[in-house]
């Protein structure tokens, strides 16, 4: 007995010596490689047996692309023959600078801008285009992002373009080489009244920062007194971009990131490394629900040190960090291998991706378990929910029917047809429609056959329909057909009577195909009361300094 005993004690002293970590790791090991026998057993059965032959290549997409749609939306798989990493990456793509948008009454992408100074603005393609082929292959029913890698490609490498344009009865077509196009960080800065400068930095990307500096520079240089820098919808980028912006408002050898990850490589702490360009002049960064990841770091950051009041409202709350690691020769892996945070200490990552709610949406982190950090000053800020605005300002959000006239084919249309008919029009800060041309486009929509889908059609129809289930509908017919009438609106008395909400955004698509994004970016402007708040703010001093410093 003793025998038999002693080396199977002598095995569990040895067992229960390891190390728990190293046993964990163990079991953690063979689970992996039980499911990966699990998941090559069940591929190779599919394969056999399957009644018809499957690509390898696809179904194994199929299977990447579903585990990493559980993991985060961030974590993804770029094959080798993609591009759009190195795009995100760099701002940089080759190809002819269009931006396209499918149109669904002529079943065809359709061009909405053409970039200032790309091969396609230099050729005369004009904005409303309609694409017909692309190197004689016929597009019809080919959706944007299939169109798009149709026209990208290596740069040098041409090809023919075809398009059909409003006012022309032959199609037209154009010979275009694809170029490296560079996307602008800054789509548009400049001087306002009052010495306020303003710049609207649009993503973080390779130049950002030298970007930002030579706009800053040339506004110190015509007198600036105060900026507005404009982070809205901007979707972050570069933490190191993040990090070189900071650098020109607070001083040298300030800790502005620190990331935490699983590997000891993931954990890193990120400091200014030059002198500011300046470390005075008052700031408001305006922030939105899209402003994310590098936007919030550096409007976090600012706000951190009390260097700058951030106006808008809550942002995104993307508090996770991206590396890119490479698939073998098959492509590249960008994954999610940290969590970031700003000066104060907290992580504003707002969505646990990892435990969804119950009807299975992503669940977010309430305020009330939300932790208090301070400010270097000590005011109170917290983590768990993007960046909360030190002062909230928004704009008004939109009806159903201005949202849909906003984004109808028949409004790029109109535009199209008056770009057709005026050869030039006034200065983006100084351009407006008349009231003439507003009753015109009233008139051009009503016959275009435009139909806006009302929410409150839909609520009818839940209505009914409950009180069928209920077994009321006679009794609240009559009521429900008298509210269906109150509702009911004709479209040139609605678009008449919303034409001060709607104006603006005719104004801007004008306004962009003559001046294009530079010009769409001064012109916002004009109808924007957050950046008006903004001003306001920085003209009162000590309402700003009692902000920053109460």
């Amino acid at each position: 007995m003793k025998k038999v005993l002693y080396p199977i004690l002598s095995v569990i002293a040895l067992l229960v010596g390891l190390p728990a970590a190293a046993q964990r790791n163990e079991s953690h090991n063979a689970e992996i490689a039980r499911h990966l026998e699990l998941f090559d057993d069940i591929y190779r059965q599919l394969d056999i047996y399957y009644v018809d032959t499957l690509s390898a290549d696809t179904v194994i997409r199929w299977a990447i692309k579903a585990m990493l749609d559980h993991v985060d939306p961030f974590t993804q798989y770029y094959p080798a023959d993609d591009d759009e990493l190195r795009q995100m990456a760099t701002g940089k793509y080759a190809g002819i600078g269009s931006l396209i948008r499918y149109n669904r009454k002529e079943e065809r992408a359709m061009v909405v801008e053409p970039y200032e100074g790309t091969p396609s603005q230099l050729a005369g393609v004009r904005a409303g285009d309609v694409i017909l082929t692309i190197d004689g292959k016929d597009v019809k029913k080919k959706m944007t992002d299939e169109v798009s890698s149709m026209l990208r490609g290596e740069a040098g490498t041409s090809f023919e373009l075809r398009v059909k344009r409003s006012g022309e009865a032959e199609p037209l077509t154009f010979r275009l080489t694809r170029q490296t196009i560079q996307l602008p960080s800054i789509s548009y800065y400049g001087m306002k009244d009052d010495g306020v400068g303003y710049i609207c930095l649009s993503n973080f990307t390779t130049g950002s920062a030298l970007e930002m500096r030579h706009a800053y520079q040339n506004l110190q240089s015509r007198g600036m007194q105060s900026l507005v820098l404009d982070l809205r919808d901007n979707p972050g980028g570069s933490i190191d971009e993040a990090i070189h912006i900071v650098n020109l408002f607070v001083g040298k050898g300030q800790k502005v990131v620190y990331t935490k990850g699983k590997m000891a490589s993931s954990n890193r702490d990120y400091y200014t490394t030059s002198e500011p360009l300046d470390t005075v002049t008052p700031i408001v960064v305006l922030v939105n629900g899209s402003s994310a990841s590098a936007a919030e770091i550096l409007s976090g950051s600012l706000q951190d040190m009390d260097r700058a009041v951030v106006m808008g409202s809550r942002t995104y709350g993307k508090g996770l960090v991206q590396a890119i690691h490479d698939v073998s020769d098959r492509g590249d892996l960008k994954i999610t291998i940290s969590r970031y945070y700003i000066p104060s200490g907290r992580c504003i990552q707002a969505y646990d991706y990892r435990h969804l709610t119950g009807d299975g949406r992503v669940g977010t982190v309430p305020d009330s378990l939300t932790r208090v950090f301070h400010t270097r000053g000590g005011r109170e800020v917290r983590d768990g929910g993007g960046i909360k605005p030190d002062v909230e300002a928004r704009l008004d959000s939109l009806s159903s029917i201005v949202y849909d006239v906003v984004q109808s084919d028949e409004l790029l249309n109109f535009v199209t047809q008056y770009a057709l008919e005026h050869d030039s029009i006034a200065s983006p800060a100084d351009y407006a429609m008349t009231d003439e041309e507003y009753a015109a486009f009233v008139a051009y929509m009503a016959e275009s056959g435009f139909e806006s889908h009302r929410r409150t059609d839909d609520v009818l129809k839940l209505l009914r329909e409950a009180a069928r289930l209920e077994g009321c509908y006679d009794r609240a017919e009559s009521t429900l057909a008298q509210l269906e009438e109150v509702l009911k609106s004709d479209l040139s008395e609605e678009l008449m009577r919303l034409r001060e909400v709607i104006r603006p955004y005719i104004e801007d698509e004008i306004v962009c195909r003559y001046y294009y994004q530079r010009g769409r970016a001064e012109h916002l402007l004009l109808n924007d009361t957050v950046f008006d708040q903004a001003v306001e703010l920085l003209k009162d001093r000590e309402q700003y300094n009692k902000i920053l410093h109460p």
